[in-house]
């Protein structure tokens, strides 16, 4: 019996050892079937199919969701946000002439209805003719047989690029009898602080500041729409009016307004500078005074710093750790240089050439844009960045620390005298903004590329408002998008 050798097997007929490996001694030879044909065409597309699977996976995987590409290492779900940002669904609301075109904001309170207590979401919009309206968001508002319906039309894409089902009406839009206030004046600013949302069982954070801007004969105010309790939307009783107190009320133009966290301050910015308001006892007192107007203000993240963006086009940073002076003006005098316009001249006055302020600034530095300052927008997520926008169409980011140049810019916009908001999405993606041209843009914040920029109103789009990370309560479906406000109208920006 033939020992076994490993490799080999033994052939008795020729008393031999062969390699297994090897062919077999007279065994016929196969002819190999020749492979298909790939053209090269099919063979490069297989390859880099391939290659992009294995990418993803990789990505998936081992990278952290970064993607390397010829612009750099992107990340997989920002690409993604900005490619969905480029094809919005947008829907105008009938029934909204004129009473969005100055303030929006978006929140969320209970109504009392007959089964208990209902968690909904309304919107609080206001008008440059003074009016301050309340209307309910979902399908609250079924249930009544009083007030207005505001539906919804679908005005842009005008032609369907969306498979079928992918593009339902965000619902209606309802204001009960009663949810309709004159103020004294314009409505100039609603603010209710967002960016650390406080839980809903806290009902003393659930305050609205409402700002007006002013007339010949009186000042403008400041004004607090309590929401602590619960609303009775289908009482006889209006169910704004009696929830809305005046606490300060100004000789001066107020324009813009922000609160801080625990909504127990407010700052104000007016045609003679910004004051600290307390929400609670309505004592107010400056932080800065200024010949120029200030148009836009802004807490920054932790609340030590204020931003005061001027008519001028200064943007200058307040510390306000510290006891705030009283409206004697006992502030300390700063002296800051104007934006240099380009001019050629040898000889300066540097009186003419600087302005005068009071107030303790964060830094000597301060940030000039070429125009009016209409809009200042902190980030949570950078904490350190803000951006700002100008009356000549400039959108622009900025650093706390270096408040010298901008890090960032954002082209395309057009302006030449509106104040325009912007609008920052949840996730700190994109911003938006109105034009004068009456388009509607939209911007990468870390690249600045454009990524929608087209006209579906006949009037400037000069407020926005997100929805919040979570969405909208009572619509039956997840909806995550943007309200519009101009003169024309309320809109509602989503996608599929």
């Amino acid at each position: 019996m033939p020992k076994e050798l490993p490799g080999f097997y033994y052939d008795g007929e020729k008393n031999r050892y062969f390699p297994i490996k090897g062919p077999i001694p007279g065994s016929s030879k196969k002819r190999k079937s020749p492979p298909p044909t790939i053209s090269t065409k099919q063979r490069d597309k297989g390859k880099c199919m391939k290659s992009r699977s294995n990418k993803l996976l990789h990505v998936r995987e081992l990278c952290g969701k970064v993607i390397a590409s010829r612009k750099g290492k992107l990340n997989f779900q920002m690409e993604y946000l900005k490619k969905k940002a480029s094809y919005p669904l947008i829907w105008k609301y009938d029934g909204t002439h004129k009473v969005v075109d100055s303030a929006l904001e978006h929140l969320t309170i209970d109504l009392n209805m007959p089964e208990g207590l209902l968690e909904t979401d309304i919107l609080l919009t206001g008008g440059m003719n003074g009016s301050l309206c309340l209307f309910e968001v979902g399908e609250v508002g079924q249930e009544f047989n009083q007030g207005v319906k505001c539906l919804p039309d679908r005005v842009w894409p005008l032609k369907d690029g969306y498979a079928e089902g992918s593009y339902d009406s965000p619902g209606h839009v309802w204001r009960p009898p009663g949810a309709f206030v004159h103020m004294s004046s314009n409505i100039s600013c609603i603010k209710m602080y967002q960016k650390h949302p406080a839980p809903i069982s806290d009902a003393s954070l659930k305050h609205v500041l409402i700002t007006t801007l002013g007339a010949e004969s009186s000042g403008g105010a400041v004004n607090i729409l309590n929401l602590s309790e619960p609303l009775d939307l289908n009482s006889s009783r209006p169910p704004l009016r009696r929830r809305i107190s005046e606490i300060a009320l100004f000789e001066y133009t107020v324009w813009t307004a922000d609160c801080s966290r625990d909504q127990k301050q407010a700052v104000v910015g007016t045609n003679r500078g910004a004051a600290m308001v307390d929400i609670e006892t309505g004592v107010k007192s400056w932080i800065c005074r200024s010949k120029s107007d200030i148009f836009s203000i802004q807490f920054d993240n932790l609340e030590n710093i204020v931003l005061c963006g001027l008519r001028n086009g200064t943007i200058l940073p307040i510390d306000i750790r510290q006891k705030p002076g009283d409206f004697s003006g006992r502030l300390a005098q700063n002296r800051i240089p104007c934006h240099s316009n380009g001019s050629s001249s040898r000889f300066k006055n540097s009186a003419r050439d600087s302005f005068q302020i009071k107030g303790k600034m964060y830094h000597c530095n301060k940030i000039s844009m070429p125009s009016s300052v209409c809009c200042l927008t902190s980030l949570r997520l950078y904490d350190q960045c803000f951006l700002a926008s100008s009356m000549d169409g400039l959108i622009k980011l900025y650093d706390h620390r270096l408040m010298r140049g901008a890090i960032q810019s954002y082209e395309g916009n057009v302006n030449s005298h509106s104040r325009i908001q912007l609008g920052v999405d949840p996730s700190e993606t994109i911003v938006m903004s109105g034009g004068e041209d009456h388009h509607l843009r939209i911007w990468s914040i870390k690249s600045g590329e454009l990524l929608f920029d087209n006209k579906f109103m006949d009037t400037i789009p000069s407020v926005v408002r997100w929805l919040k990370p979570e969405g909208l309560l009572g619509v039956g479906k997840q909806i995550q998008g943007a309200w519009l406000g101009s003169e024309e109208g309320l809109f509602f920006m989503d996608w599929p």
